[in-house]
């Protein structure tokens, strides 16, 4: 039995009522006119020529094609196109692994990450240290590994912190599941938006026979309402595992949003470079926000993705913070207890920022006003 999504019933609650959403975990969407238009012939062709049928489970042949070229050594029957990053996620724990085994997963994280393998299985947590840059400790990891350890679950940049651990960091524990025979099960949905291009890893499936790699277009690309995801991995075994999972749930994804996703991957330089340019600039915008207010924050820059994770210096607590921002001036936030874990301490006194989406001048304005 699944527990509760917290982040997604405060979100039921407050995403859509809330003037501001002030800690989006995406970047700047597009309109459908302005996607075409970087559409080429073929792909506008197959845009309006479509029929509004079933496609295959596993996603059209020209999405997994554009997929598969965003990868070093991934090939197109190594791509699973899924409704979103979500049922990826589901499809990966449940064809991975039994109550017989063990699994690793990053704290803090996205909840489903950890809630899904803790329904099937024993989870531990590794951390990111606070006190440390959240960090993560490579012999802390190893300590953890069990003779049935079947599962290591990362997520980089990360949500909520923005970290992005250093690339021998990352090689190390690629060679760690190697020896053991572990899956490494890696969430990029961030991959693309890194504040130092310098900082960006490689895609886990390009570098192990044992990695799955996640993404999805909501994130990065900002383009969340077509709702496709995909898993990469080069262990097709375990992708007709996941497509008879996926047979219970969406069966397929809606053609014109594969259609429209595989616009998206084309034009991928494109489109990314706008949402790094645009978070960049949001960036300098809370830089400058938070140092007229330090006595009330401590701010840090993340490494990648849109969001960050700031701590809340106030009496009130950061929970009936949030709370009081958003019924008096409409600006959400999400507060810590949306990260809380089962499996190791979180900090209790931070909230979550967003910083992908245009109309920072308004939120901020608001939040200031607020704070005033």
């Amino acid at each position: 039995m699944l527990p509760e999504f917290r982040l997604e019933s405060y979100f039921g609650v407050w995403e859509f009522k809330a003037r501001y959403h002030l800690t989006a975990s995406d970047a700047e969407t597009l309109a459908i006119n302005d996607l075409l238009a970087m559409a080429d012939d073929e792909d506008r062709r197959r845009w309006e020529e479509l029929r509004l049928g079933y496609i295959p489970t596993e996603g059209t042949p020209e999405l997994r094609r554009a997929i598969a070229d965003t990868y070093e050594t991934v090939e197109p029957e190594d791509v699973l196109a899924f409704a979103g990053a979500e049922e990826g996620l589901y499809c990966a724990m449940h064809a991975l692994l039994t109550p017989q085994d063990h699994a690793i997963v990053l704290v803090p994280n996205y909840q489903s990450v950890e809630s899904v393998p803790r329904s099937i299985c024993e989870v531990s947590g590794i951390a990111l240290h606070e006190r440390d840059g959240w960090n993560l400790d490579i012999d802390e990891l190893q300590a953890l590994l069990r003779h049935n350890t079947r599962l290591i679950a990362l997520n980089f940049p990360n949500n909520p912190t923005g970290k992005i651990i250093d690339r021998q960091t990352f090689a190390q524990i690629v060679e760690l599941c190697r020896q053991h025979g572990v899956y490494l099960f890696s969430d990029e949905v961030y991959r693309g938006i890194e504040r130092d291009e310098g900082k960006r890893l490689a895609q886990a499936a390009d570098l192990y026979e044992r990695a799955l790699s996640l993404n999805v277009v909501s994130k990065a690309y900002g383009l969340p309402g077509l709702r496709v995801g995909w898993i990469a991995c080069r262990d097709r075994d375990l992708l007709a595992r996941m497509v008879k999972l996926k047979h219970y749930l969406s069966i397929c994804n809606a053609g014109p949003s594969e259609v429209l996703a595989t616009i998206a991957l084309k034009a991928r330089e494109r489109i990314l470079e706008r949402n790094r340019d645009l978070a960049a600039q949001n960036l300098r915008k809370l830089d400058s926000f938070f140092a007229r207010h330090e006595d009330r924050f401590e701010w840090y820059e993340p490494d990648g993705g849109c969001i960050a994770y700031p701590r809340y210096r106030g009496s009130e607590g950061v929970e009936r913070f949030c709370e009081r921002l958003v019924e008096d001036a409409g600006v959400l936030l999400l507060p810590a207890s949306m990260y809380g874990s089962d499996l190791l301490p979180t900090p209790p006194d931070r909230f979550r920022i967003g910083y992908g989406r245009a109309g920072m001048d308004h939120a901020l304005a608001a939040f200031d006003a607020f704070l005033s």
